[in-house]
């Protein structure tokens, strides 16, 4: 399956949660690396949207919807910084 980069989920997460997520700093659960979530590899199907890390290729993000409710699950991230406005 092809991937694309983590700006290809900047609209969804966006759209969720209000902000672009790909703009964060965030540390994966799996390999410890630090790195910019803009950074990371993203896959889009029907069933969702997936980011991994593009070190360990720990999943770090999923997003999926369906007509009443959209679930998104960050636990692939020890955590998750900002750049203030």
């Amino acid at each position: 399956m092809n991937h694309l980069d983590g700006n290809a989920l900047a609209g969804a997460f966006a759209e969720t949660l209000g902000f672009d997520i790909t703009a964060a700093t965030g540390r994966c659960a799996g390999c410890r690396r630090v790195f910019e979530l803009a950074n990371t590899r993203s896959f889009v199907t029907a069933m969702g949207k997936v980011m991994r890390c593009r070190h360990c290729d720990s999943v770090l993000a999923v997003i999926v919807s369906n007509r009443q409710e959209t679930l998104v699950n960050l636990s692939g991230l020890s955590y998750l910084t900002m750049p203030r406005p």
